[in-house]
């Protein structure tokens, strides 16, 4: 009794970009609402809101980080962490270093 009302998280899906641009195709027709494009494709209604609004950005009719800025975004602080993870060792190797010649 105490499961009842508890749902299963859904396994984490990935789509491709034509899968998505199709789907935002769908909404923007207007043939049938957001909720009834994501229950045809057992999506949620919020993946497909979300797409349409990157669509909207990427084409310019919203203000926002487009697709190509987003994953330059990303790639840039992976390597700014990375390169943060350079500079702790080697400010680790200067300290050792530094007291074995003492």
């Amino acid at each position: 009794m105490a499961s009842m009302g508890k749902k299963k998280p859904r396994p984490r899906r990935s789509f491709t970009p034509e899968f998505k641009a199709e789907s935002v195709e769908l909404c923007r027709r207007g043939d049938r609402s957001v909720g009834q494009i994501a229950k045809d494709f057992d999506l949620t209604e919020r993946a497909v809101r979300l797409w349409g609004s990157q669509a909207e950005v990427d084409a310019g009719e919203r203000d926002g980080l487009t697709s190509s800025e987003g994953e330059e975004l990303a790639a840039l602080r992976r390597e700014n962490r990375r390169l943060r993870e350079d500079v702790e060792v080697l400010k680790r190797a200067t300290a050792f270093f530094a007291k074995e010649t003492r």
